[in-house]
């Protein structure tokens, strides 16, 4: 049995909650997403062959491992390169303690439209492995590798949308980063891994970009790449973005498979607070995977010959057609 004063109060208190329901949303409109994907009939061209000739130059220099030759030329061609293009070049030079020795470090920062706040970032790993250890000859095991898709391929993409955006300009602001030291740790020694990652998200000063998007493994002749797990974790909506645009523009060696999460470059930037996705070839880690061609992570197989102009077109469409066509509100 209910009381008949409790009968009185319960109407009155649930028409106040309405009102107050009504006048907090009234209070709060629903704010705008920071950022959209308009439609656009203006995207530039993507030239893969350009991109394979940047991927192909940095191979030509040698393994690219810190304290090596090939680190040092490549360092030096990589800042000419990306000076032609960017509207300035910052060098973010660091030093790390490494395994008896101490690292020389390089981030290598391109950056577009330097003084507009809205910002996104675009990068890629530049070193190469100092150690071959999944080579199945145990006498290579501790030769640099080259890394013509672990490094090189994502660099060359990124050089190519530099490019491009050198000629067609975007009303905001872009950084092309290349990281240094992402693949020095040993075997499991996390800590070692993604050095360039780490300094770069303890570094970007006040203004963060928006969002990320990190290259890493995208020039395999058989490539295809899933959604990963830590940026389906961090950035979901991102990795929509990314994956719909895919679909829109015939990118076929995206699929929509969800495969768990890796440790790369673009866990450090989350953890940062850079929200950013990973686009690689996941089935190459482990040189593992069922066709014996791509069974060349950190091996001395990771070559040019695993190249191919046409995937590297794959994510560079994808790329410029989310640079083209994205509007901050």
């Amino acid at each position: 049995m209910i009381n008949k004063n409790i009968k009185f109060i319960l109407p009155v208190l649930l028409l106040s909650l309405v009102f107050i329901s009504c006048s907090k949303k009234d209070a709060e409109p629903e704010q705008k997403p920071q950022f959209e994907i308009v439609k656009s009939n203006n995207v530039p061209v993507y030239d893969s062959k350009s991109a394979y000739t940047f991927v192909e130059k940095q191979v030509l220099f040698g393994p690219r491992n810190p304290g090596s030759e090939g680190h040092t030329k490549t360092l030096n061609y990589l800042k000419s390169e990306l000076s032609k293009y960017a509207d300035n070049v910052e060098l973010q030079n660091f030093t790390y303690p490494g395994y008896n020795e101490t690292l020389h470090l390089t981030n290598i920062i391109g950056r577009f439209n330097p003084g507009n706040k809205n910002r996104v970032l675009l990068c890629a790993h530049w070193d190469t492995r100092p150690r071959a250890e999944e080579s199945k000859d145990s006498s290579k095991q501790n030769q640099p590798i080259l890394g013509a898709n672990d490094g090189a391929s994502g660099v060359g993409v990124l050089l190519e949308i530099a490019r491009i955006l050198k000629g067609k300009d975007i009303d905001y602001g872009v950084d092309i980063v290349f990281l240094d030291g992402e693949d020095y740790g040993k075997k499991s020694d996390l800590g070692n891994y993604c050095l360039g990652a780490k300094y770069y998200a303890a570094n970007t000063g006040e203004i963060k970009p928006a969002f990320g998007i990190l290259l890493d493994m995208v020039g395999d002749k058989e490539a295809f790449f899933p959604k990963e797990g830590q940026s389906l974790k961090f950035a979901p909506d991102i990795v929509s973005m990314i994956w719909d645009m895919a679909g829109q523009v015939g990118a076929g060696t995206f699929t929509s498979a969800e495969y768990p999460e890796i440790y790369d470059d673009h866990v450090a930037l989350n953890q940062g607070g850079i929200r950013t996705v990973d686009i690689i070839d996941l089935e190459l880690i482990g040189a593992d995977t069922p066709k014996e061609r791509r069974n060349y992570w950190h091996t001395n197989n990771d070559t040019m010959e695993n190249i191919s102009a046409e995937t590297l077109q794959d994510v560079g469409n994808v790329l410029v057609n989310i640079i083209y066509s994205l509007k901050f509100n």
